[in-house]
């Protein structure tokens, strides 16, 4: 019987550091000079750039397609029946479910088990209801040194409440008397003679929590592009948004100053150096980075998100210096200082670990219960922590993806 290892990390840990000493043998003596494998973005973004550079494809999807033009999950499986062809004497998985819908994360779970019987497995991940089944020994990162951490017996620590100061008041209440906010009744999408989406009816009334649950390629990109996009495919539709008729001359910019957004996708590439502060009031002005002077009541606004996150002693500071989950904190409370009808989050914890999931979805809670701003959560996973009112299902068929609520 093999030992298969888990690394559980936190978002502080240099992954790459880590990755390095594995593969030269300095962290498992055992695995010096053995031929290697990488399951991991770091080796599908290697792939994507050889591509574009030599526009070859040296690993094949179902679909022929190339990855940059495939999905995570067609990325994924094609990565890992490349790899298996090699034959490596140990794989090092990261983040092996990262963006996958629950199908997906079963078929990967399952490849990797049956393989795990002939290779030795090393799984590096950042949240602990991840660690694959057939793992032996899990470690956890203290310092430069890796102790034993048992999954069994661990347990999340019940800490106190962190957001205890009570959220500001609306700044310009907008669309006070509309509701439902968003009406979709019997909406069919199709791409290409594709279908997406068929005969959907859905709507999200003011102070309500949903969560959007479906699978990768089920259409929630596609009805959130319909609310928050200009996606041509909302025009001819019965759609209703904030009391308007999709296609009766409304313009995007009036839908989406109602909307508060934010994707884990913001992030990538982000390198403004703004304070805290700055990032938060800019929330004002719908820019990235501060161009007007803010006024006396939006400065005070922004100094009470800043207490709510605990952050104004450091509000000066460069809003790249903090950790992705803080981040994010900021970035929700730059969404949410005009208190917006509704606010979306799409696949806002990817990437986070659980510490920093767990401080996320206190603060959304939280603002689902001290705020009348409805809340769109928009992911193919159900959080532990989060609490939403509602959930609506997205269910592919051939015809298109059906709807269902959920309790």
């Amino acid at each position: 019987m093999k030992n298969h290892i888990a690394i559980y990390i936190s978002n502080n840990d240099d992954k790459l550091l880590l990755i390095e000493r594995i593969i030269s043998g300095s962290t498992f003596k055992e695995l010096t000079n053995l031929k290697y494998a990488l399951f991991s973005e770091i080796t599908l973004n290697k792939f994507i750039e050889e591509e574009m550079i030599h526009g070859q494809f040296d690993v094949q999807t179902d679909t022929k397609n190339s990855l940059l033009h495939s999905s995570e999950g067609e990325r994924k499986k094609a990565l890992l029946h490349h790899i298996i062809s090699q034959n490596p004497d140990y794989i090092i998985t990261d983040n092996v479910f990262g963006n996958l819908d629950v199908e997906k994360q079963a078929a990967i779970e399952k490849t990797l088990t049956t393989l795990s019987n002939k290779t030795l497995i090393v799984q590096i991940t950042n949240r602990k209801e991840e660690i694959l089944p057939f793992i032996n020994k899990v470690y956890t990162v203290e310092g430069h040194a890796l102790v034993p951490f048992n999954k069994q017996v661990a347990k999340d620590i019940n800490t106190p409440i962190r957001f205890v100061e009570a959220l500001p008041k609306p700044y310009r209440p907008i669309a006070d008397n509309i509701n439902p906010l968003i009406k979709f009744n019997k909406v069919s999408v199709a791409y290409q003679d594709r279908p997406i989406l068929n005969a959907i009816s859905w709507e999200i009334k003011r102070g309500e929590f949903w969560q959007l649950l479906g699978a990768n390629g089920a259409g929630k990109s596609t009805m959130l592009s319909m609310i928050y996009g200009d996606n041509p495919k909302a025009y001819g539709q019965d759609i209703t948004l904030f009391g308007v008729k999709k296609g009766s001359g409304e313009s995007v910019w009036d839908i989406k100053r109602k909307i508060g957004y934010f994707s884990s996708e913001m992030l990538r590439g982000f390198k403004r150096l703004d304070s805290i502060a700055n990032m938060i009031v800019s929330g004002f002005f719908d820019s990235v980075g501060l161009y007007k002077e803010p006024t006396n009541e939006q400065i005070n606004i922004t100094e009470q998100w800043l207490h709510v996150l605990n952050m104004y002693p450091i509000r000066k500071q460069n809003f790249l210096e903090l950790s992705k989950g803080h981040q994010r904190l900021v970035l929700i409370a730059r969404a949410m200082v005009k208190h917006p009808p509704l606010l979306i989050l799409d696949e806002p914890t990817n990437g986070l670990d659980d510490f920093d999931v767990n401080l996320f979805t206190e603060l959304i809670n939280k603002i689902a219960k001290e705020t009348d701003t409805a809340i769109l959560y928009v992911s193919h996973r159900k959080e532990a922590g989060l609490n939403p009112d509602f959930m609506y299902q997205l269910t592919p068929n051939p015809t298109g993806s059906t709807g269902k609520q959920e309790s």
